[in-house]
């Protein structure tokens, strides 16, 4: 009986450390940022693919999108010259979320934001191996 309960509290325990996450690196949320939008210019769809979470929702101006939604916005994007700036990031344990400006020419579904420096917000989530971008809002509006 004493090694039976033994052997089953080690079960326990070893179960228990296998179940908890390592905790998430400290992230650089301006590098994060820097290297999203570096492959934006990627015209390759695994890229995306593998940087956006499941379970990724995004805002702009004009409507909500879903993961899905928004790797056919990206495939579709045309980035002129951008300037990022006026970061502010932070960390609670496996998510960072940063806030920044840019300034960029873009189009997006055929509609045209104005390129004067804009907000933005996103996050991203640590799967345990990467960095996955999970959320993001643009709220550059459009213009008519």
């Amino acid at each position: 009986m004493k090694k039976t309960v033994i052997v089953l509290l080690n079960i326990v325990l070893v179960l228990g450390f296998v179940g908890c996450d390592k905790a998430a690196p400290i992230a650089d949320g301006e590098k994060l940022i820097r290297t999203l939008w570096s492959d934006f210019n990627s015209n390759d769809e695994a890229v995306f693919q593998n940087w956006i979470a499941d379970g990724f929702q995004s805002v702009h101006e004009d409507k909500a999108r879903s993961k899905d939604e928004e790797v056919k916005v990206l495939m579709a994007l045309h980035l002129g010259t951008y300037t990022l700036d006026d970061f502010k990031a932070t960390q609670n344990k496996n998510v960072v979320i940063v806030t920044y400006t840019v300034a960029v020419h873009e189009t997006i579904d055929g509609k045209v934001l104005p390129a004067a420096p804009a907000e933005r917000l996103s996050a991203f989530m640590y799967d345990g191996k990467d960095w996955k971008w999970i959320t993001h809002a643009n709220l550059n509006p459009i213009e008519k």
